[in-house]
């Protein structure tokens, strides 16, 4: 799809290209203090989680607030994969603080707690009120937020450059969400560095969520066929895919081709782990202005119902079906099904991740896609589908339901989807090989 690929003018004819000042490369979380005073900021709040506090990059984050003369209060309560309970426990922090500025220093679960900390801080509401609908009531943000710089320490949410932030709702055993502009962090420092020190297994989770972020936006429903829904400033973020999410997306695929195998094999290739960062940069930025879409959706129910998985390199005492995992277990079954819809960026896609794609035809394009990314869940030692991780063919009515509220990102994909066919997608991610 190009600018000038209007086949259906019916939807809208524009699109909106938003994103966070970004700051890449190795050490530059040392220009915290200086970024956060010339953002106003004199009191801050900052949110971590009880491993990343202890950590030198995070002491080296608030001596820098310190050293640029700032109040630092530090939250370090974040829970991984948030739910209800700890944002409401996070945002009673940030109403006591009467911070004017946020800072997060952690992986997508501690960046998003902050937007919400910021967000009901800010604009108090029941919880529900900016949920996504229809769990919630998706009501609009009315105002701006404090400013809040993210600090990403892992390759993989895309959060420091998106206005979205997911947590579980525990009374409907799924994730949900609240998606809206203004929680866009006002700044990134993206500091490579923050990754020398992650587990290898940790990398393959983040870096294969930084994929299906890359092939999501990709692949989603082109712009020009969302419906026009309201003012142009109501432009929803999932605006469906655009020339410039296809940028970011292709270069995050290409460089997860070459740099994510060695990026979990091995924790002194800095080089590896580098680029798998700003991979993780480029795919957030393509998601945070195309959406994504079926492998997400289903992804939040993996999650929220996982009964007795504990994944490798990981620091839970309770089940976990890591995000990065909960999604891509599902991407083979979905591309697989939803390739014809647009065969040749299937086929680019499977050969930007490293596919040989040279004799393949348009009807082959789901199986190409599927066998390649079977190779790297295989590689990267993901288990075999959702059955690695707990289900079975029994808990299939239970993830269509968990699924079905996530309309936002439901809409999203390249064709409209039912109930029945999730209930097929899944029964189809249960095993690979």
């Amino acid at each position: 799809m190009s600018c000038c690929e209007h086949g259906d003018l019916a939807g809208d004819g524009a699109f909106t290209v938003d994103a966070s000042r970004i700051t890449f490369g190795r050490g530059c979380i040392a220009e915290l203090g200086e970024r956060a005073r010339s953002l106003g900021m004199s009191r801050v709040a900052v949110f971590t989680d009880p491993v990343i506090a202890g950590l030198p990059f995070f002491a080296a984050a608030t001596d820098s607030l310190r050293a640029a003369g700032l109040d630092v209060l530090v939250y370090a309560e974040v829970r991984v994969e948030p739910t209800d309970e700890s944002f409401s426990a996070a945002v009673a922090f940030a109403v006591d603080a009467r911070a004017d500025g946020y800072v997060s220093v952690g992986g997508g679960s501690v960046i998003d707690t902050a937007k919400a900390a910021n967000l009901y801080a800010s604009h108090p509401a029941d919880l529900l009120h900016y949920v996504n609908a229809p769990v919630g009531a998706g009501a609009p943000v009315p105002g701006p937020l404090a400013p809040h710089i993210a600090c990403p320490t892992t390759s993989g949410t895309g959060s420091e450059v998106t206005g979205i932030a997911i947590f579980d709702l525990l009374s409907m055993g799924a994730k949900t969400g609240i998606a809206a502009p203004a929680l866009r962090p006002s700044e990134a420092l993206i500091d490579p560095d923050a990754t020398d020190t992650l587990p290898g297994a940790v990398v393959a989770c983040s870096g294969l969520d930084v994929l299906s972020h890359a092939l999501e936006s990709f692949t989603a429903r082109p712009y020009f066929r969302r419906p026009v829904t309201g003012a142009p400033q109501l432009r929803p973020m999932s605006q469906g895919a655009n020339p410039w999410s296809d940028f970011g997306a292709r270069e995050a695929l290409r460089l997860l081709g070459i740099y994510l195998q060695r990026a979990v094999d091995d924790d002194s290739d800095r080089e590896a782990r580098e680029q798998t960062m700003w991979a993780a940069t480029l795919a957030g930025i393509a998601f945070g202005n195309a959406g994504v879409h079926v492998p997400h959706a289903m992804s939040y129910a993996v999650a929220g119902l996982v009964r007795d998985f504990t994944p490798a390199g990981y620091l839970s005492t309770e089940p976990l079906v890591p995000h990065g995992m909960a999604v891509v277990l599902n991407a083979p079954a979905v591309f697989r099904t939803l390739a014809p819809t647009a065969p040749q960026r299937h086929l680019e896609a499977a050969a930007l991740l490293g596919a040989d794609t040279r004799s393949a035809t348009p009807d082959d394009a789901g199986e190409v896609l599927a066998g390649e990314l079977i190779r790297i869940i295989r590689d990267v030692g993901l288990p075999n589908g959702l059955a690695g991780v707990g289900y079975g063919e029994t808990d299939c009515a239970a993830l269509v339901a968990g699924t079905w509220p996530q309309q936002r990102l439901l809409s999203n994909a390249p064709v409209d989807i039912t109930r029945e066919q999730l209930a097929d997608l899944f029964g189809a991610a249960l095993r690979y090989w």
